[in-house]
């Protein structure tokens, strides 16, 4: 495994860290034991910091990493993330107030009395630009609930925004071989004010790891069938916004399998080109169970891509997917 520094946070956080929206739900049948597991063959592995939210499986995904962060304690670092249980999720909602109630949640979820990092969780664009509030959010961390703040975001333009408040130390982008956007229009300026980068989405919802055909089957409750139109919440989020073109998707995922080198996976050669940008500090994928835990992990220590593989990458993206997505995030 290895680590860099998250940021302004200062933690030093693995490379490959771990995602655990699929292991609250939304992705289709999970079970807790199996999600254990996962989590902790994450862990053995070097495994230190793990992503989640207080609406994923309302909770559940915050209590198994609680469990977790009492199986090895002083090991982890835990992003969380609030905002979405507003109802509705407009701007006006976003209130100091209101994001420290859910603190509040989620600190009994983690069993801790203090959050390691809190992102607030795709808000409506304005409320990047809401001073206020990123000033509210600085007295919360005064009372000792939260050390360090951050956001996740769905548009370059909510990213630049956000990290004009001193406030904000990390920053949760969709980047992936699907979604190049960030590493041309905002990495550079992320880098030069030392913002920590969550590179979310890192497989494609599944599209990069080759394993998806265009008959797969998913559950109604897999967001892979209910938003892949955006139905739900913003598209991108879904197959990276390819939902509406899964045909050109399954086309660019077929060159790129003959890129991959001997003895890899496509989804650990997709993290290990993630982890080419410096700007980033870790990939999230997710990890229903210990063998996938163990696979991403792996994509850490795998060798550099060269110039040549990166080129082709580029190559691929640009020939059927980037009229897709650019114009939209």
């Amino acid at each position: 495994m290895q680590y860099l520094t998250l940021g302004k946070t200062g933690y030093s956080v693995s490379t490959i860290s771990f995602g655990a929206w699929a292991i609250g739900g939304s992705w289709g049948d999970v079970d807790d034991d199996v999600s254990m597991g996962a989590l902790r063959k994450f862990v053995e592995l070097g495994g230190n910091f793990i992503d989640t939210a207080d609406v994923y499986g309302d909770g559940r995904s915050e209590r198994l990493i609680g469990r977790l962060a009492k199986e090895f304690p002083g090991k982890l670092n835990i992003a969380t993330k609030a905002g979405r249980r507003l109802s509705p999720h407009v701007e006006e909602g976003y209130t100091a107030n209101n994001i420290e109630d859910f603190i509040d949640r989620s600190l009994m979820n983690l069993q801790t009395e203090c959050l390691d990092l809190v992102q607030l969780h795709c808000p409506p664009t304005p409320v990047f630009s809401n001073s206020s509030l990123f000033a509210g959010l600085e007295k919360i961390t005064q009372k000792g609930k939260v050390r360090y703040w951050g956001v996740s975001v769905e548009k370059i333009d909510e990213a630049m925004a956000a990290i004009q408040h001193d406030v904000v130390c990390t920053v949760q982008i969709i980047f992936n071989i699907f979604r190049q956007k960030p590493a041309d229009a905002f990495f550079a300026e992320a880098k030069r004010r030392n913002i920590g980068i969550l590179a979310r989405v890192p497989l494609a919802s599944g599209l990069l790891t080759g394993k998806l055909k265009p008959d797969t089957k998913y559950g109604d409750d897999d967001h892979r069938k209910f938003n892949q139109l955006g139905q739900f919440f913003d598209a991108g989020e879904t197959f990276s916004g390819l939902g509406a073109h899964l045909d050109d998707a399954f086309a660019a995922v077929d060159e790129l399998k003959m890129l991959v080198p001997t003895g890899q996976t496509l989804a650990q050669f997709a993290l290990r080109w993630i982890l080419m940008h410096d700007a980033v500090t870790c990939a999230i994928p997710g990890a229903k169970d210990a063998a996938q835990a163990q696979a991403n992990t792996a994509a850490a220590d795998l060798p550099a891509l060269s110039d040549v593989q990166m080129k082709n990458v580029r190559a691929v993206y640009n020939k059927y997917v980037m009229a897709h997505v650019v114009g939209q995030w």
